[in-house]
This record gives structure tokens, sequence and C-alpha cells, in this order.
């Protein structure tokens, strides 16, 4: 049985373009990259020059990127550092951020190092941004904003502008996980008011174990694992050179196609959420997926209507016809709670209803999504 990949936003699947050149750098450019022989010397001319490449692409100088295991060490690193070196007291965040997020700060408040402040979430699955603002100005100096590009669960996507543009205005710093939108979006953080993203490969079709923070220059912020001068010691640890060199040529080739992918996802998801609405009547979609306007073109979370006794089992009957989605985010998939996300967006009643995320790829097919909806509505109507 072929399987039917519906799950990008938990993982992409590596181009073979990107395995070729993690191959040939673990073949060619195994030296260890604080080494100042040949080999040592090669493998960090291979790390600066993958930096220089993500820099150039993201309109940001080569000493504001550094190279971190992914997401969630990116996240950690900001936060934890923000407060430990920068002296940040108080943090705004949202309820519907990623645990990467949601967990350090609940940590840092929990130790007594910060106040944390909920900005008010929309049915959109958007913050408040007069909610924002009020807190911005209430709240003293030493402050914060930690508010994610594009949600993993529901894709409302943020305008990073007005909001960073706002932090500026109140003093405050803005780290953003971008996760979700680095390699899908062009976007150019140096010409945003941002002080930190955080980025990982695997999410644009890279190896797992890889990502960056962006830093901007003369913030402050140190490091978070110490050890090594690794990163300008910015991260201690050998860097891993195949795992960079594979996240670069991921970057490249994702900015070489991207104009033409975003189309061919919009078009791939507008088709999706119109099959589900005719072929699956009460099909209602979450936060603000079924709006182009302020979504992104890789999610749909759709919640059905159906029984209770089918609701149990339609995740277990599209996995065991190999369709790939999720119940949530998949780091959350074995929690009993739920998810967050749809617990802050939803009724209790509304949360009743099994709602699945679909997150697509350009590979990700019409003749797929024709197959997706016919198997649900085979269960549904079964």
């Amino acid at each position: 049985m072929d399987l039917i990949y519906l799950d990008n936003a938990a993982t992409t699947p590596i181009f073979p373009q990107v395995v070729e050149a993690m191959q040939e750098t673990m073949i060619l450019h195994f030296g260890n990259p604080s080494s100042i022989h040949a080999a040592g010397r090669a493998a960090k001319a291979r790390v600066e020059s993958a930096r220089k490449y993500i820099a150039k692409e993201l309109g940001v100088l080569p000493q504001e990127i550094i190279f971190t295991s992914g997401g969630t060490e990116g996240d950690n690193t900001v936060l934890q550092c923000a407060v430990h070196q920068l002296g940040i007291k108080h943090i705004i965040s949202s309820p519907i951020e990623h645990h990467a997020v949601l967990h350090p700060l609940e940590h840092l408040e929990a130790q007594g190092l910060i106040k944390l402040y909920m900005v008010k979430i929309l049915p959109n699955g958007l913050p408040d941004i007069n909610d924002l603002e009020r807190l911005l100005s209430e709240i003293p100096a030493q402050k914060l904003v930690s508010l994610m590009h594009v949600n993993n669960e529901v894709g409302s996507v943020l305008d990073i502008e007005i909001v960073g543009n706002l932090c500026q205005k109140h003093n405050a710093l803005f780290h953003s996980d971008t996760v979700q939108s680095i390699g899908h979006f062009p976007l150019r953080l140096g010409e945003l008011p941002i002080d930190f993203a955080v980025a990982s490969a695997h999410k644009f079709h890279g190896p797992k174990g890889i990502g960056f923070i962006y830093v901007r220059k003369q913030t402050g912020l140190g490091a978070l694992l110490l050890g090594g001068s690794q990163e300008r010691g910015m991260r201690a640890g050998t860097e891993a050179v195949h795992n960079i060199v594979g996240m670069e040529t991921a970057l490249r080739l994702s900015y070489e196609t991207m104009e033409a992918d975003t189309a061919k996802l919009k078009e791939l998801k507008a088709y999706c959420i119109h099959q589900l609405k005719e072929v699956l009547p009460g099909t209602v979609f979450n936060g603000a997926c079924a709006d182009m306007k302020h979504s992104t073109h890789t999610i749909v979370n759709a919640r059905f209507a159906i029984d209770e006794k089918k609701a149990q089992l339609l995740a277990f009957h599209l996995d065991l016809q190999g369709i790939c989605c999720s119940k949530g985010s998949a780091c959350q998939s074995g929690s009993e709670s739920g998810s967050h996300v749809l617990q802050t967006l939803l009724t209790p009643l509304e949360n009743k209803s099994p709602s699945l995320r679909f997150s697509f790829s350009a590979h990700n097919t019409i003749a797929e999504v024709d197959t997706l909806v016919d198997i649900l509505a085979k269960h549904a109507n079964s």
C-alpha cells in the first residue's frame, strides 16, 4: 500500500539532493571545523559557506546566524538567555504557542524569574493586537514578546511587521518561532523589526537535528550551551558539518522553487477545502485555515460532524488506509489532554467533534486529496 503523506507540518520528506550533499560532506569534509589542519579548515569552510548563503537569503549578517540542533533548542536558547543574561523580567506570549516556547516560559515563571502574560487570542487563531498593545503599554521595562509566525496546528499567519513595530514602540524585544515559515515564505528577517527568529531544517525537506537562530546584532544574547568556542561562542559543541550542509542545500532548493510551489499549494489547499465541504457536509475549519489571506498555504485543520464512535476510530482508520495526518501537532500526538491550541480556540462542545490536521508539501497531488476525501466519506457514511 502506497502512503499518502499529509503530515508535512510534523516533518517533511528529505530532498534526494540533500542526502547526496550530506553523504559527500561526510566522506570529503569529515574534519573537525575547530582543527587548524587542512581537513579542519576544509570542514570550517563548508560551515561558513552555508552560513553566508542562509544569511544572504534572509537579508541578515552571517554572524547573526547561529547553528543549533533545531527549533526546541533555538527557542530555549533565546528565552532562557534573554532572562538570565539580558535581565528580561516580563514576557508576553500566547496560549497557542508551540510547547518549545510555552514550557520554558512556564518553567521560568515557576522559578520566579519572570512574570508571564498571555495575550488574548481571536477565534481565527491570531493574537488580539489591541490587547497586545495594552499589555505592552502597562508592563514596565525589561520585557520581551514571543509570538510564532505561523501556527503549527491551524496555520494562522502573524503579521510580524505590525507586532515588531509595536515592540519597538514600547521598548520590548521580539522573538518569533518561525519554524513553520522559514523555507516556505520569502522572509527577509534583516528588513523586519524582529530580534530573534528560529528555524528547523526538517520542516523544509532538510535533515532532522539541525536548525539555526537569527540573533540580531548588539542584542547581547549569549550562549545556553557552554563548552568550546564554536559558533562565535554562542553555541558550544562540534558542528555537525553534514547536517549544516544538508540544511543549506534544502533551503537553497526551497527558495529556487518557492514561487511555483506556493502557487501549487494554494490551489491544492483550496481544492481540499472545497472537496471536504462538498463531500462531508458540516465540516468546519479551525482557526483561520480556510482564510487564504490569514493562513499558510500548507495547513488545513478540519473538524468533522460524525458520530462519537466513528470519531474515536477516525485517525486509526485513516492510518490503516495509508493516510498520514495528525490529530494535532505531532509533538502532542501521545498526549491524552488533546491539542492545547484547539482547547483555546474551540468551546468544550466543539472540541468533542474530531479535528484532523492535513499539511501539504509540493509533493502532494490532487489525486491524493481525492483519495483522502473518498476514504473520509466512506468512513463517515459506513
